[in-house]
């Protein structure tokens, strides 16, 4: 039985504010296997606006996967994803932390804000987009996640 993302197109929400990895990510996500429409927000404050569809965001999608920065600015990402798993309408959608800091006191911290997933950005660019696309094949085609109705 084929999943629900291989019938629709897979919703991303990036939260990152710098250029040159939004790049990155975006073409490693056009070379997996799903079809995605990612968004791109560049700080905290925009993506919580995003995904409370408040202001310009009034029409967004509501995104099946978030990948967050850590180092944001406005608002960084320990905050954005507290918030995220504080409110009951969206802290059912996975977040994975995708950053260049591998601080223990940042891992633990992320995980113990709920994070779903804790990722380390390469500095090789082909190691960059081989894990942008482990992190699509596993959160769309390993993982079982709720229905989009279940996610509401």
């Amino acid at each position: 039985m084929a999943s629900e993302f291989e019938a629709r197109s897979v919703e991303i929400l990036l939260v990152e504010d710098n250029p040159g990895d939004v790049r990155l990510t975006m073409e490693a996500l056009k070379e997996g296997k799903m079809l995605t429409h990612v968004s791109v927000v560049g700080d905290g404050v925009e993506a919580l606006a995003y995904l409370r569809r408040q202001g310009k965001h009034t029409d967004a999608a509501r995104p099946d996967l978030v990948l967050l920065d850590l180092n944001l600015p406005k608002k960084d990402g320990r905050e954005v994803l507290a918030e995220i798993k504080r409110d009951a309408g969206l802290r059912r959608i996975p977040v994975v932390v995708l950053t260049t800091s591998s601080a223990e006191q940042d891992i633990v911290r992320a995980y113990d804000l709920h994070a779903n997933c804790y990722v380390n950005k390469p500095v090789d660019l082909e190691e960059f987009v081989k894990v942008v696309k482990l992190i699509e094949a596993f959160w769309f085609t390993a993982a079982k996640l709720p229905s989009s109705e279940a996610m509401r």
